[in-house]
């Protein structure tokens, strides 16, 4: 009799778990959408005839990004709950892998346009002859204050914070105050560091997948790659921390979102490992022929 509740109880425990980690899968999607309005927004504000192709991806790096790491996600589940069988090896596992890397090349676009971001934001350019905002208002700028953009009209210029001079932020056509532009730096400073610790993470995640496949599942490199990751989720809570501080709760959600994913697929990892030494310690004990 005990041995049915506890048999039964774990299987609930797995259907639970299954659950509550596709139910987070579906809100990762959800947040995805959100940051395509997002960005479209933003777009509306920064884009110009003049901009080219790899400035119109740039303002939609974000949702590229998302993307990326959704696929990535859905393969590293794929690879670490599934094609950890045997029987489903082989050119699966390929392709998988393949996807990965475009994923990969998608992410690295993100590094890339977050880069360029902080170094187009370090220059402190100052509006020449300008004090008062309605003395540009109509011109196609706008003004932004952390990451909230509003257009400079007549409507809004006398609204929007007094400053002794306005500086421009990159190469975008928008203003802000110093304090403005010295926290839309280190927003992009926060993204591109954002971007590198998940980087870093995925690329300790293979390193464990891809000995786990070798049926290794100790050793110097593993410990490293586990202690590692521990230690680059925590810097990852504490920049949602920094975002929570400024009232960015779509981004502090979505971060601990990805957290519990990647989380999920950890103990995808950890069942496959248990697996693997369970299957030794049982090839071991079996008598020689």
């Amino acid at each position: 009799m005990n041995t049915s509740i506890q048999t039964s109880s774990k299987i609930n425990w797995h259907y639970v778990q299954q659950v509550v980690k596709w139910i987070v899968y579906a809100l990762l999607f959800i947040n995805w959408v959100f940051y395509i309005f997002e960005d479209t927004n933003r777009a509306i504000h920064t884009l110009t005839a003049e901009s080219d192709f790899f400035k119109y991806t740039s303002e939609f790096a974000t949702s590229i990004d998302v993307a990326a790491w959704l696929i990535l996600l859905l393969m590293l589940e794929l690879e670490t709950y599934i094609l950890e069988d045997k029987d489903w090896q082989g050119w699966v596992t390929k392709v998988v892998r393949g996807v990965r890397l475009v994923c990969v090349a998608m992410i690295a676009h993100t590094i890339i346009a977050n880069a360029n971001s902080v170094k187009d934001q370090l220059p402190s350019v100052p509006l020449e002859n300008v004090s008062d905002l309605c003395q540009i208002a109509g011109t196609d700028l706008s003004f932004v204050y952390n990451l909230e953009y509003t257009d400079i009209t007549s409507e809004t210029c006398a609204q929007l914070p007094a400053a002794e001079r306005y500086y421009n932020v990159g190469v975008d056509p928008v203003v802000s105050t110093i304090e403005g532009l010295e926290l839309e730096r280190e927003l992009a400073y926060a993204d591109l560091i954002e971007v590198v610790v998940w980087v870093l993470i995925i690329l300790a995640m293979e390193l464990v997948v891809r000995m786990q496949d070798r049926n290794i599942t100790t050793g110097r490199f593993l410990t490293f790659a586990n202690r590692s990751k521990l230690i680059l989720y925590l810097t990852l809570v504490g920049v949602a921390l920094y975002w929570a501080s400024l009232s960015h709760w779509l981004y502090v959600w979505d971060e601990f979102l990805w957290i519990a994913g990647f989380g999920a697929i950890e103990l995808n990892v950890n069942e496959w490992r248990d697996e693997i030494d369970q299957d030794r310690a049982i090839a071991l004990q079996e008598p020689k022929q």
